[in-house]
């Protein structure tokens, strides 16, 4: 079946259809979920909810760009929703302003190492450090998702990165 012809079928709310499309890009969006998540069990609730989100506004889908990334936005907006309501995000007053990014020598480091530290991260630091390096949102456009402002943007971004090469700098030591 195409992707055309299943976007038309899920529209109609084709069960058969909405499974197919979960079988084809849970697992993308199951790590976008992922990154946003502190564990694999709240990444799970987040994939169920943004599905629903997906299946419930797929007629506002209009074929213009990529389907797959329409559905990545809505992941992470139903994400970042879902931790306003539950306002785990604390808002950072202080401003770091331009301070200089700390910077680490190479090392090499397990991916699931990794990816567990970015979960361990306090949810504001985890988000804004998450949209900014790797998904390439600006600070603007964190602060207009998170309800903050650039600034406090910036701050986390810094914070998130300390708390990162702090942890890094551990491994290292443990490795040597």
């Amino acid at each position: 079946m195409s992707l055309k012809e299943l976007i038309d079928k899920c529209k109609k709310s084709d069960r058969k259809a909405q499974e197919e499309l979960y079988r084809r890009y849970s697992a993308v969006l199951f790590g976008m979920c992922l990154k946003y998540s502190r564990n694999k069990t709240e990444a799970e609730d987040n994939l169920h909810d943004s599905f629903m989100t997906i299946y419930e506004k797929i007629g506002q889908f209009k074929d213009k760009g990529s389907f797959e990334g329409w559905m990545k936005r809505i992941t992470v907006n139903t994400v970042l929703q879902k931790y306003r309501k539950q306002r785990h995000m604390e808002v950072v007053s202080e401003n770091l302003g331009d301070e200089p990014m700390i910077e680490t020598e190479a090392t090499e480091i397990n991916l699931a190492t990794l990816l567990g530290y970015i979960q361990e991260l306090p949810n504001k630091y985890r988000l804004t450090f998450n949209l900014y390096v790797l998904d390439g949102y600006s600070h603007k456009e964190i602060s207009k998702l998170l309800g903050t402002s650039t600034g406090t943007s910036k701050s986390n971004l810094a914070r998130a990165r300390m708390i990162l090469k702090a942890k890094i700098d551990k491994e290292k030591i443990n490795i040597a």
